[in-house]
């Protein structure tokens, strides 16, 4: 049975482990990836699950250059400010040895942005030694050496991003710059970085313990589509050599861990913790099945679980085996843990998989306030390491910016925030806010503007429903689509509040949300909208309509252009009454499941219309655990059973993409094609409503 973890654990002295772990597991292969991927010292091992032995990443050392940077960057700052990266720092420090050491994908950035950061310091605050091994070699096993044995385990996680997604474009192909790493560099994590990072941690340290986190290891938890490999693959507990996965926002769960194994506890026993996924063997699995139907009260061996009693806290879904060869096994699967990622009613879920059986425990609860506002406060230096000589991309972006709460309902379709972070918002105090902002300020290189204020949602801030407490979020239903739930408490008072406490601090010129405003909601609040546009935009605001067919964005489950006009409309006028000029930047996207050329045609034709036209467009990218991604690999609505078209070809989805950018000389051939395709020819031609001129007279 799963524990209550409704308050942390009293802290304990700290004790060797009496036993090491032992496993007679094989190693894994390694997986597959692109050969595309070689192209500019991208990294990629060099067959699909062969076990061969892969490339190494790409030297990087210092240049002349980049130690002229270095001044730059955080040399300010001594490296005992920061969690130890070498072997000196450890030693600078008295230690004979880390308790515990994070492997991160991302270069190591002590800010409050970063997932590593967050956990590394939590745990130093629970009162464990940390160190951390970012973007290490992983052709061999000596990177993970560096900071020695760690006295309770190792922690995985392949950055704040899903390493496929860092790595690769919607296309497969190797990006160009990677924001997570130094100067952009490309090259310095591999695809599946979880996978890859925990075989050479077992090869190193055959009998140290494994946990996964991050945004990878959390959303690959379960059986799943992986869009560069187009297969199902297995559960990342199935195929890296660890022993358990923190899922979420995983601050209590670690902090958990790592205090039972400071008390001498065998990781192989530690099931009972909200938010991880552990393993049971297929032998135990079938013998708690035959149990569960003799007598309600056997003890199955190894479990020490009573049959019925788990039965009543978990849910079986269908196995590897049947979603890798049924797609509508595969919907199933989906449908019936979907509802169940709520930490106030969900089960657990298991999955049997060949050689082992994937047992998720309910999700973890959120951070209350006060336990939030103690993370966001921690001692971060909001640097990067002094051991970088580039600048981290990704820091410049947030580095001023404050992070103010947790957790989106908004729902859409494609994105894995429900699943990661939840629906329901956790808040942090106003007092706590602005104590981190009057730290920003005291920055030698402040200059005035916080840019950004937020979570994953811009003004979700202090907003939540009355049922929360009781139930969580709906199960039968969304917050906000097809239209916002009379029960939400959408008021903006407390963001307006706290909005306007940060433009009153001293030193701070100016405060920013030009970025992820769920605009349905801010038409709930005009004073919202109104302060928005006379104080906390500066120039543009972004905003993200996706797309303007019905279908697509039903598909998406986001807000239709009905919405959007009305928010575009509002927004001209209270601007014109702050006597300011500012626009509306749209993030689009081609390729959804349920797009069509038609519906391409359509948005093209509003683009037209409406003078939308940008360059802020993506291709769909399939991820794990999306309700879209479910779409794409099924061509199912997992709710409904109802069959969703998706493009899948190359050409299809190169001329979705084109009719986004109608204009560009360079996609003429693509959106002539896909103009014949529809049949929609009468939109070639020299008249005001065509999107091209004809064929012809381009040529000459």
């Amino acid at each position: 049975m799963v524990k209550d973890t409704a308050a942390p654990t009293e802290n304990r002295k700290f004790t060797r482990e009496k036993k090491e772990e032992k496993t007679g597991r094989e190693k894994d292969k390694k997986p597959d990836m692109e050969r595309t991927g070689r192209k500019n010292g991208f990294f990629v091992p060099k067959k699909a699950e062969t076990g061969k032995k892969t490339e190494s990443r790409p030297e990087t050392k210092p240049g002349k250059k980049e130690k002229k940077q270095k001044k730059s960057l955080s040399s300010s700052l001594h490296a005992s400010k920061f969690l130890p990266m070498s072997p000196e720092e450890v030693k600078a420090r008295g230690w004979k040895e880390p308790d515990i050491i994070l492997v991160t994908g991302d270069a190591y950035v002590d800010h409050s942005s970063f997932g590593t950061a967050i956990i590394g310091r939590v745990l130093e605050d629970a009162g464990f030694r940390v160190g951390i091994i970012a973007q290490p070699r992983w052709d061999n096993p000596e990177d993970f050496k560096k900071l020695g044995r760690p006295r309770l385990f190792f922690s995985v996680s392949a950055g704040n991003t899903d390493s496929m997604v860092s790595n690769l474009t919607p296309g497969l192909k190797p990006r160009k710059k990677d924001a997570y790493s130094p100067g952009n560099k490309t090259g310095l994590r591999p695809n599946r970085a979880v996978i890859i990072y925990s075989n050479r941690i077992k090869e190193a340290f055959p009998n140290v313990p494994i946990v996964l986190g991050g945004i990878e290891a959390s959303l690959r938890r379960f059986a799943h589509y992986d869009y560069l490999s187009d297969k199902v693959r297995q559960a990342i507990l199935a195929d890296a050599p660890a022993n358990l996965v923190v899922y979420g926002m995983g601050e209590l769960q670690i902090v958990e861990i790592a205090k039972r194994l400071q008390a001498g506890e065998d990781i192989r026993k530690i099931r009972d913790i909200p938010g991880t996924v552990w393993k049971m063997e297929v032998k135990a699995w079938k013998e708690l099945k035959e149990k569960s139907k003799g007598t309600t009260e056997a003890v199955v061996r190894d479990t020490a679980l009573e049959a019925a009693e788990f039965f009543k806290e978990y849910i079986e879904i269908p196995s590897f085996s049947e979603v890798s060869q049924d797609k509508a096994a595969f919907a199933k699967a989906f449908r019936t843990y979907f509802p169940e990622q709520n930490p106030t009613t969900g089960k657990g879920i298991v999955q049997p998989h060949p050689k082992t059986v994937i047992v998720q425990n309910r999700p973890m609860r959120p951070l209350t306030e006060a336990e939030l506002d103690h993370v966001y406060e921690l001692p971060y230096t909001g640097e990067t390491h002094p051991s970088y000589t580039e600048p981290i991309p990704a820091l410049e972006m947030v580095k001023f910016s404050l992070t103010t709460h947790r957790g989106c309902f908004g729902g859409c379709s494609f994105c894995a925030i429900t699943q990661h972070q939840g629906r329901m918002i956790s808040s942090r105090s106003p007092e706590s806010v602005l104590r981190e902002a009057k730290k920003l300020t005291e920055k030698p290189d402040f200059k005035g503007i916080i840019n950004g204020v937020g979570g994953p949602t811009a003004n979700m801030y202090g907003m939540g429903c009355r049922t929360w407490e009781k139930k969580g979020a709906c199960l039968d239903k969304a917050c906000l689509y097809p239209r916002i739930c009379p029960s939400l408490d959408t008021s903006h008072k407390k963001l307006l509040e706290l909005m306007r406490h940060l433009r009153e601090l001293p030193g701070v010129r100016q405060v920013f949300t030009g970025y992820g405003v769920r605009y349905d909601l801010a038409l709930e609040d005009e004073e919202y909208l109104e302060e928005l546009c006379a104080h906390h935009i500066s120039g543009q605001l972004r905003i993200a309509p996706e797309h303007f067919s019905k279908r697509v964005t039903d598909a998406m489950s986001k807000p239709g252009k009905e919405v959007y006009e009305r928010f575009s409309e509002k927004f001209a006028a209270f601007n014109k009454k702050c006597g300011k000029e500012q626009y509306i930047v749209n993030y689009l996207m081609s390729g959804h499941p349920g797009c069509t050329l038609k519906d391409m045609i359509e948005m093209a034709e509003y683009l037209r219309d409406h003078g939308g036209y940008t360059e802020q467009v993506q291709d769909f990218t399939p991820t794990p655990m999306t309700v879209s991604t479910c779409m794409y690999y099924t061509g199912l609505d997992p709710f409904t059973g109802k069959k969703v078209y998706v493009a899948k070809d190359k050409k299809e989805k190169a001329m979705q993409r084109a009719l986004m950018h109608y204009r560009s000389p360079a996609n003429y051939e693509l959106v002539y094609e896909a103009l014949e395709k529809a049949g929609r020819l009468d939109l070639v031609g020299n008249a005001h409503k065509c999107l091209i001129r004809r064929k012809e007279k381009q040529r000459k």
